[in-house]
């Protein structure tokens, strides 16, 4: 029995629902601004991102992009869309990726889906200048958000509501 199956059952109201979810659910995300987001860089902006998103009900994490070495010389690729470099260099998955819970009426009632959510984070004061890098990242954005899915660029926070 799913959550959303178990609160229609006991008569859980959604705002309930939404309550307990915030409180339960939070998985370690910060509830407080810490050092890591204090600051201009991108990584203040990254934890200000998160914590906003935590606020909000959304989970993300940091999306690690890159290769390495094994112990046999063999390399490793990880981060979502790094297959090989040439799928790298074309698409740039964003640095926070995460999922928001969104109940679904009527077809689906009673279900909860996840939409999927991305971020890319930048400097407060960036500009968009449409570099190699850039454009990569945006049609990483475009794949996604024509999926249904949430992605966008930030330079801070109020990318949620």
């Amino acid at each position: 029995m799913s959550l959303e199956q178990w609160a229609i059952k006991y008569a859980v109201s959604y705002a309930a629902l939404q309550e307990l979810r915030a409180t339960w659910f939070s998985h370690g995300q910060a509830e407080e601004p810490t050092p890591a987001t204090v600051g201009k860089d991108e990584a203040a902006v990254q934890g200000r991102v998160r914590l906003e998103a935590a606020q909000c009900g959304l989970r993300m994490w940091r999306n690690n992009v890159g290769a390495l070495m094994d112990e046999r010389g063999v390399p490793v690729r990880y981060g979502l869309a790094n297959d090989t470099k040439a799928l790298n260099k074309a698409i740039k998955s964003a640095d926070l990726i995460g999922i928001r819970p969104v109940f679904i009426t009527p077809a689906w009632v009673g279900h909860t889906i996840g939409q999927f959510y991305s971020r890319e984070c930048k400097p407060e004061g960036w500009t968009w200048s449409g570099t190699e890098r850039e454009l990569a990242q945006l049609k990483w954005a475009q794949m996604i958000n024509a999926c249904g899915g949430n992605a966008a660029f930030v330079t801070g926070t109020g990318s949620f509501k």
